[in-house]
């Protein structure tokens, strides 16, 4: 099995728990594919060469599991909000995911390094330096 593919998500839900409106409890991966988050703690995540195996959320405070999501605690002042699965992975896969970003979060996916963007505002990359860039646009 190859090794262990760091995924990062980065800013992956930015949203409050007491906000959050989905149908956790319902949620059911498609038939061939399997859920990297439990839907109960931080077991498979970490962040450098932190495990939250077992935990509710991260030490530091950036990371919880509340009501069936894994949810990012973004603070002041920004602070890098990587998320690594510790699962294993064949070499080709498939990935398929829901997520809900505040306005003006920065989002990406790291698969195998190279970024996939999913949202880039003011907040970072190369759109902070632009004058007549309006996001949510």
């Amino acid at each position: 099995m190859n090794r262990a593919v760091l995924l990062s998500l980065v800013g992956f839900l930015a949203v409050a728990p007491s906000r959050v409106a989905l149908g956790a409890d319902d949620f059911q991966p498609e038939p061939g594919y399997i859920s990297l988050f439990n839907g109960k703690d931080l077991t498979g995540w970490g962040y450098k060469t932190n495990h939250f195996d077992g935990k509710t959320a991260s030490s530091d405070g950036r990371y919880t599991a509340k009501a069936g999501i894994l949810v990012v605690n973004p603070r002041e002042p920004r602070l890098m909000q990587v998320l690594w699965t510790t699962r294993e992975f064949p070499k080709d896969f498939h990935l398929k995911l829901e997520f809900r970003a505040a306005v003006n979060a920065d989002s990406g996916i790291f698969i195998r390094k190279p970024q996939l963007q999913c949202r880039d505002y003011l907040v970072a990359g190369p759109y902070k330096e632009l004058k007549k860039y309006k996001p949510q646009e």
